[in-house]
């Protein structure tokens, strides 16, 4: 038995931060209908590359989902959508602000249909606010909330992380909100709205910045692969690319000096502790740099396992797929779709004792299961 087996999900969700959200609430058994316009309303569908005309963006947050359409402008298509909500427990939208109040499927209403509900809306800014009206993409979060700021080069300008990383985190708190809420449920017997933010949860992930900037005035600097608070904590070159190397303690700092033979840095005066090696930290970097040079990424990393030094070669993306932790992990699954073949996928993360995670349905075609909408019993709600 899966641990959200009798859960509904109903995904009016588009692009990546909710539907990666509700795919994760899929992978725990929920059931997630997606609810899409007849014409399309995921431009997520249309984004390259593709496998088997099947867009790998798409692929890679719609895993174990149905998909049925539905025009909610029309009153019609409205009644059947209510009567979806009437059997369902989560409702996850990524509407602009105010849109599911113009379509008058809002939560207040929808709470008439079904009391228990739980109503997760999704948005760049959220219900309040001056920009709570604004369309919020997560390029543009990750400017506004300082995250580039603080991301790039030293010499260089503010920059994108290089992968979605607002919607991502966001696709989180999706997933606990609604295990908050159906908890909660469980004790009140009460549904409820869940405001979430993408702006909300980036400014709350800056963590060690944001605490420094609020408690200490610090204002953390872009620095490339250095790190705003401990040294040396970054890349180093090797004969063959870039080895990263976490010396985060003065105890580690002991290590990394023996293993690169130079035990005198341990009673260099400017290395003595962390404060002084972030004080002299360009210095420190280019002495080891000068050693690291000398030798492959891969003699590095079996020295740093021997001296028990955290770190780990900066790999490619393919690198990283084939790495033999990877395969260790059994993290690269598949799924069959009859109509446009295998796909294959990252695995959930999560791996428990008592649970095998099920992928049961691959990324749904537009409409794919439309016959849900003939099922609907003609009652009243």
């Amino acid at each position: 038995m899966q641990p959200l087996e009798n859960i509904k999900v109903l995904d009016l969700s588009r692009v990546l931060a909710a539907p990666t959200g509700t795919m994760l609430l899929g992978d725990l058994g929920a059931e997630v209908i997606r609810i899409e316009h007849p014409e399309g309303s995921d431009s997520m569908r249309e984004w390259g590359p593709f496998s088997n005309g099947q867009s790998t963006y798409y692929l890679s947050a719609n895993r174990n989902k149905k998909s049925i359409t539905l025009d909610l402008k029309l009153e019609s298509e409205r009644e059947k959508f209510k009567k979806l909500v009437k059997d369902a427990d989560i409702i996850i939208e990524n509407f602009k602000t105010g849109d599911m109040e113009k379509l008058g499927v809002h939560y207040k209403e929808l709470q008439k249909v079904n009391p228990s509900i739980i109503h997760i809306a999704v948005t760049g800014f959220g219900q309040t606010g001056p920009l709570a009206s604004e369309p919020g993409f997560d390029p543009v979060i990750q400017a506004m909330s300082g995250l580039m700021d603080i991301t790039g080069a030293i010499d260089g300008e503010p920059t994108r992380v290089g992968v979605p990383i607002v919607d991502i985190l966001t696709s989180h708190y999706v997933v606990i909100g609604a295990l908050a809420a159906l908890r909660q449920r469980d004790l009140t017997g009460k549904g409820q709205f869940i405001d979430l933010s993408l702006f909300d949860v980036q400014l709350s992930s800056m963590a060690n910045v944001t605490s420094a900037y609020l408690n200490a005035g610090y204002i953390s600097k872009r620095l490339g692969n250095q790190h705003n608070n401990i040294a040396p904590y970054q890349a180093f070159k090797c004969k063959d690319g870039l080895i990263m190397i976490c010396a985060g303690t003065d105890s580690q700092f002991v290590k990394l000096c023996n293993m690169l033979d130079r035990s005198e840095w341990i009673q260099d005066e400017r290395f003595k502790t962390n404060v002084l090696r972030k004080t002299h930290e360009n210095l420190l970097a280019d002495m080891i740099n000068e050693i690291t040079f000398t030798k492959n990424r891969e003699d590095w990393l079996g020295l740093l396992q021997e001296y028990k030094i955290p770190g780990g070669q900066v790999l490619t993306v393919a690198e990283a797929l084939e790495h033999p932790q990877t395969k260790a992990r059994n993290l690269i699954g598949e799924i069959e779709h009859p109509t446009y073949g295998n796909i294959k996928f990252i695995k959930n993360p999560l791996q428990f004792s008592e649970l095998n995670i099920d992928y049961k349905n691959a990324p749904p075609i537009l409409g794919e299961h439309n016959e849900i909408l003939s099922e609907l019993e003609d009652d009243n709600y």
